[in-house]
């Protein structure tokens, strides 16, 4: 008897996502070989920190340009919420939980606001939200003086520095890859995912077929806020405070992660197509070639540079993604 050969391997390998892979095995290789300490107990476990965060910031980001849209804000949002989480739970005494849905909350709120003032003026989310970083940023260092919020729980702060797996794996980590199984759920097999991907590839179209492309836009910026959110949170447990500069200046430092990760994965610019998967893979790779090029004692100048390098390359590549490909409701 017979057996139909199973073609959903082959179809694999031709994918961006089994490209990455591949790419982040050849790194942890390289980088295992002509660095010391690369593969330390140590270094695994800042890594898996990192990544956890970085794959946070992208899926932020990816869910905005899903509607061929940016958020340049998403780094004044997480450290608004951040910073707003740590006057809950320092000032107010607020227990951890409901302090993390304020937070989850306000995150929410601020991309919601993007979201809005996109729709309704018809501006482009680039102008919005370059704009309304700043207001953000200067409205929380206005209140709190930018005056860090160190004094938080025990339970709180304890959760960023735990040890799982023999201490190599941070259970942030494991908060990411599950956001990532609950994302790809979302898109892949509900009715709301499904119309947040067409109004990102066709609004016209979806329009037309009873899609309310306006409320599809402001949920994805909603929804950008909420990840957005949940990066600072992972981030505030990793240092174990909630400080006004933990994104760098307005937020900056999250720009570039945001931009790779997505970008990499096989997120369209223009829209109408995400992978979540990818967007995971994406990050972990940009991680990897950062924490390998300081093993090496490459200088933050080259490193940024050869960042930006990949940010383009990616650009290029996103481009002649959408030449060479039809624009379909795609999610991997």
């Amino acid at each position: 008897m017979k057996y139909p050969m199973n073609k959903k391997l082959p179809n694999f390998i031709f994918t961006n996502q089994f490209g990455l892979l591949f790419l982040v095995l050849i790194f942890i290789v390289i980088f295992s070989t002509v660095t010391d300490g690369f593969t330390s107990r140590f270094n695994i476990f800042a890594l898996s920190r990192v990544i956890a965060i970085d794959i946070m910031i992208g899926l932020a980001m990816m869910v905005v340009i899903l509607t061929g849209g940016l958020n340049l804000a998403l780094g004044a949002i997480g450290v608004c919420a951040a910073m707003f989480g740590g006057w809950c739970m320092e000032v107010l005494g607020i227990p951890i939980v409901p302090a993390l849905l304020l937070t989850l909350g306000m995150g929410s709120l601020l991309g919601w606001v993007n979201g809005i003032i996109t729709v309704k003026t018809g501006v482009h989310s680039f102008i919005v939200t370059l704009a309304t970083m700043s207001i953000y940023f200067g409205f929380m260092t206005m209140l709190t003086e930018a005056e860090a919020f160190r004094r938080l729980p025990d339970l709180f702060t304890d959760f960023g520095s735990a040890k799982l797996f023999n201490k190599y794996v941070s259970p942030l980590l494991l908060v990411s890859v599950a956001t990532c199984f609950i994302l790809f759920y979302l898109f892949r097999f509900t009715d709301i995912g499904r119309k947040l991907i067409a109004a990102g590839a066709n609004p016209e179209a979806a329009e037309v077929s009873g899609i309310s492309v306006s409320r599809m836009f402001i949920y994805c910026h909603a929804l950008s806020g909420f990840l957005g959110a949940l990066a600072a949170i992972l981030l505030t447990t990793r240092i174990g405070a909630a400080i006004p500069s933990m994104a760098g200046q307005l937020g900056m430092d999250w720009l570039l992660p945001a931009f790779l990760a997505p970008v990499i994965g096989g997120t369209l610019l223009s829209g109408g197509k995400l992978s979540v998967f990818g967007t995971m893979l994406g990050a972990v790779l940009v991680t990897l070639l950062t924490n390998g090029l300081y093993l090496l004692d490459v200088g933050e100048f080259w490193i940024r540079f050869f960042l930006g390098i990949i940010l383009l390359l990616a650009v290029l590549l996103d481009r002649a993604r959408e030449y060479l490909t039809l624009k379909n409701v795609i999610v991997s």
